[in-house]
């Protein structure tokens, strides 16, 4: 077993959004997303997995296949459907959330990477 402290150290980015993969693997994809306030994530989709959102600190507007924006904060989980479109903004404060994704192509039998298991690496060697 894994764990990780989702809300330490969450770095943000002035100049854009910053997502910090977390757990990587054929078994799917941990990712941590970190806006500042009025920052934005364009409008994309995950063809081949559904994509999980849980809002940890801050509130933003989602926005699914239908363009509508929704508010969503702390506690909140989304889900959008393998394929959705979809689009999130920052609003007055800092937005943090984490987004779960099954398998990801391309990734080799066996290959973990992240902060995750890069953590659990370095406290295995000390």
């Amino acid at each position: 077993m894994w764990s990780f402290p989702l809300t330490e150290s969450v770095e943000f980015h002035e100049e854009h959004p910053y997502s910090q993969p977390l757990f990587v693997s054929e078994w799917g994809r941990v990712l941590r997303f970190s806006l500042n306030p009025g920052q934005s994530i364009r409008e994309h989709g995950t063809p081949h997995s559904p994509f999980f959102a849980v809002v940890l600190e801050g509130e933003g507007m989602f926005a699914g296949e239908d363009g509508q924006e929704q508010r969503f904060g702390p506690q909140s989980l989304l889900i959008f459907a393998p394929g959705e479109r979809h689009a999130v903004r920052a609003l007055d404060q800092k937005l943090v959330f984490v987004g779960f994704l099954q398998g990801v192509a391309g990734t080799g039998a066996g290959s973990l990477s992240g902060e995750i298991v890069r953590q659990q690496h370095d406290q295995a060697s000390a």
